[in-house]
């Protein structure tokens, strides 16, 4: 199946939509799990598209500051880089929407750190706009984190803005804050992207073709393929 569809602008979740890091945050939460004395697997089973600060709250509060997550987050890429990797068609994706000059950004709930990291280690392009974990009161599956985005694209809430992500409370968030949603089966099934609210459902980022912008109005015209409506 193909679907054209056009927008005004892209906002990106990073981990298991751009980067693939799940192995580098694996051996993180276990060795945060030892630490806290609580199982890694009952915090991985949980963790994945909320922030860090919300997860150790969770655990131990007392931990659960932005100056400790920043500081331990930023360790990530440094001792873990080599367990990562981009997510098929990422790389492609986002040089293209560069060279044109398209309006796209990256939501995360990582923080500064880590984004910055993660950007370095893999060679990715510096995006413009970026909102990370500190830019926010709350987390996902809080739509703040998105509406910001779109606002730092300078969008009004009415405008057409495709939110791209795998994890469930991203997808929420980016429905609750007005935006269709692109799930990615990467750290998911599909069933799980389903009933989190995905509009159409991919593989992985070689199923979006950017086309082009139209220099007149700012819109991005996109090719969605091999997508399962939900």
């Amino acid at each position: 199946m193909v679907k054209r569809y056009t927008c005004k602008g892209l906002l990106f979740d990073m981990d298991g939509t751009i980067i693939d890091s799940t192995n580098a945050i694996v051996k993180h939460w276990h060795e945060m799990g030892k630490e806290l004395g609580v199982d890694p697997n009952v915090i991985l089973a949980t963790s994945h598209g909320r922030r860090s600060i919300d997860v150790l709250k969770i655990y131990d509060p007392s931990m659960a500051t932005p100056e400790r997550v920043a500081q331990v987050e930023a360790q990530i890429p440094k001792r873990f880089g080599r367990d990562a990797e981009m997510i098929p068609g990422a790389r492609n994706l986002i040089a293209l929407l560069n060279e044109a000059g398209a309006s796209w950004a990256i939501v995360t709930s990582g923080t500064r750190p880590l984004v910055q990291g993660w950007l370095d280690v893999l060679r990715i392009a510096q995006p413009k706009h970026v909102v990370v974990a500190e830019d926010v009161e709350n987390g996902k599956p809080d739509p703040a984190c998105y509406r910001l985005g779109r606002a730092r694209l300078g969008l009004s809430a009415e405008a057409a803005t495709l939110v791209i992500e795998d994890a469930p409370a991203g997808i929420r968030a980016g429905k609750a804050a007005g935006c269709q949603v692109v799930g990615l089966t990467t750290t998911h099934s599909a069933q799980q992207v389903r009933e989190a609210g995905a509009d159409w459902i991919i593989p992985d980022l070689r199923s979006i073709t950017f086309l082009g912008q139209d220099k007149d109005t700012g819109d991005l015209h996109l090719e969605i393929k091999h997508f399962l409506l939900s």
